[in-house]
């Protein structure tokens, strides 16, 4: 089972916590890192692009010239997607990108990412998040003692922190998650990943399983 030191807000080692071998010790699939992000991006999308038809372009109905005789090329109307501000056809239509993926697979994606983090040196476990107070100025001097510097990913347990809250919520590329809603984009976007003590064990717990 890996072993990883504890420590506290100053950066300064306090104890050791082992973590479970089949969630930070398991092989890294990047085929089901690729499909996890994947799935979370296309269910972020809005599908919100749309296209008139012909039928929903203003002007008019009108024949604009009879059938046969004139010699030009017969046309019903000026909508007709072969004019200039015709119809578009088969142009997007509002839609839902998202789609189910197996939950095995976004299981394994989380062991994955998590033990490339590990691996990489990323991933960092702290013994609580006792802030003293709720400024954006204090958290930014504890990421900094932490080396947690760029882009950060802090996670904590369902209870709530209010100080760790407002602290961070203002602070760019840092983002606070709890511990059910850890998805694979997130840790693979943050460059480093901040767990709590409480946090670290519950992801031990609920992966492994």
């Amino acid at each position: 089972m890996p072993k990883v030191d504890v420590v506290d807000l100053k950066n300064q080692k306090v104890g050791e916590i082992e973590l479970s071998e089949e969630v930070f010790g398991a092989p890294v699939n990047e085929n089901l890192l690729y499909e996890s992000v994947r799935h979370y991006l296309a269910g972020t999308r809005r599908g919100t692009a749309k296209t008139k038809v012909r039928r929903e372009v203003a002007g008019s109905g009108k024949k604009l010239w009879r059938q046969k005789g004139t010699g030009r090329a017969r046309v019903g109307s000026i909508r007709s997607p072969l004019w200039r501000h015709g119809g578009t056809t088969h142009g997007p239509v509002p839609r839902d990108y998202s789609y189910r993926l197996n939950k095995k697979m976004l299981l394994g994606a989380l062991r994955s990412a998590l033990t490339a983090k590990l691996r990489d040196g990323e991933l960092k476990v702290v013994s609580g998040w006792t802030v003293a107070d709720a400024k954006t100025k204090s958290m930014a001097a504890v990421l900094k003692d932490l080396q947690a510097n760029r882009t950060v990913l802090l996670v904590e347990t369902a209870e709530p922190n209010r100080n760790l809250e407002l602290g961070s919520r203002n602070l760019p590329g840092v983002k606070l998650v709890v511990t059910q809603e850890v998805t694979t984009y997130d840790l693979l976007s943050h460059k480093h990943v901040v767990l709590s003590e409480a946090a670290a064990k519950k992801l031990s717990e609920a992966l492994a399983q």
